[in-house]
C-alpha cells in the first residue's frame, strides 16, 4: 500500500520518518517481507510528502491503511510534527475612486 504523509517545512525529517516507521512496526498485519519504505517524495506547496510503502495481505488492506493513517496522525499530534493543509493569502486593495 502507499500512503502520502506531509510534514510542515519547519519540522524534522529524520523525526517524522522514525515515528512513521515505528507506527509500522506497531501492526502485526504488516508483512516484514518486502520491507516497508518510507521516503521524501515531493517537496509540496505547503508539505514535504513522504511516500510509505508497505505490505499486507490483500483482505487486510483496508483494515491497515486506514489504521496506519490514523496512527500516525495521532503520533504526530502526540510529538509535535504538524500536517499542514493548504491556506490562501488574499489581499484586498481599495480602488481609487
Amino acid at each position: 500500500m502507499d500512503l502520502t504523509i506531509g510534514i510542515s517545512y519547519d519540522d524534522d525529517i529524520d523525526k517524522a520518518r522514525e515515528l512513521i516507521f515505528d507506527e509500522i512496526s506497531k501492526d502485526d498485519r504488516i508483512l516484514k517481507e518486502p520491507e516497508p519504505v518510507v521516503l521524501v517524495m515531493t517537496l509540496g506547496d505547503s508539505s514535504v510528502n513522504f511516500a510509505v510503502r508497505s505490505w499486507a495481505a490483500t483482505s487486510d488492506y483496508w483494515p491497515v491503511y486506514t489504521s496506519l493513517t490514523e496512527s500516525i496522525k495521532k503520533r504526530f499530534d502526540k510529538d509535535g510534527i504538524s500536517i499542514p493543509f493548504p491556506q490562501t493569502d488574499v489581499h484586498i486593495h481599495q480602488a481609487k475612486e
